[in-house]
């Protein structure tokens, strides 16, 4: 989780929503992502679609099978979707998003009892530290806005 905050601070340091992802495999770093909606104008430019294209690459296949993907804050359902569709096996989350979370606190896509596909899901991993740079990027913004 600290290699997925690193990339949160990458995201922050641009303006960014700071969310960071890594996926390991084996023990190996094979993808990393930070949010970059705002510098790549584009909507699907989260962290974790950027470390699923990553890792798909390093595998040379869009099956991430035996592979953990850490974020600092809980998947949107676009995130989810995908983390799913990868067939990760193992969801490790930072924070929750009490308002878009979809991987348990909204609602579950990780574990939807109709799709062919479910993995591990865990919560709270360095929650503190995951929390507090999206408070302190959200309470910088609102003070530049005044």
């Amino acid at each position: 989780m600290k290699k997925a905050l690193e990339e949160a601070y990458k995201a922050f340091s641009m303006g960014e929503v700071p969310v960071g992802a890594i996926i390991v495999k084996d023990g190996n770093i094979i993808g990393k992502g930070f949010n970059q909606r705002e510098t790549l104008k584009d909507p699907t430019a989260h962290a974790e679609i950027l470390a699923i294209k990553e890792a798909s690459k390093s595998l040379g296949g869009w099956r991430l099978l035996g592979c953990t993907m850490y974020v600092t804050l809980e998947p949107c359902a676009m995130c989810a979707g995908a983390i799913v569709n990868s067939r990760i096996e193992r969801l490790v989350i930072g924070t929750r998003d009490l308002k878009r979370g979809c991987c348990g606190t909204v609602e579950d896509l990780t574990n939807h009892p109709k799709f062919n596909h479910r993995l591990g899901v865990e919560f709270g991993v360095l929650e503190e530290e995951c929390s507090s740079i999206l408070s302190k990027f959200f309470k910088e913004l609102r003070e530049k806005k005044k």
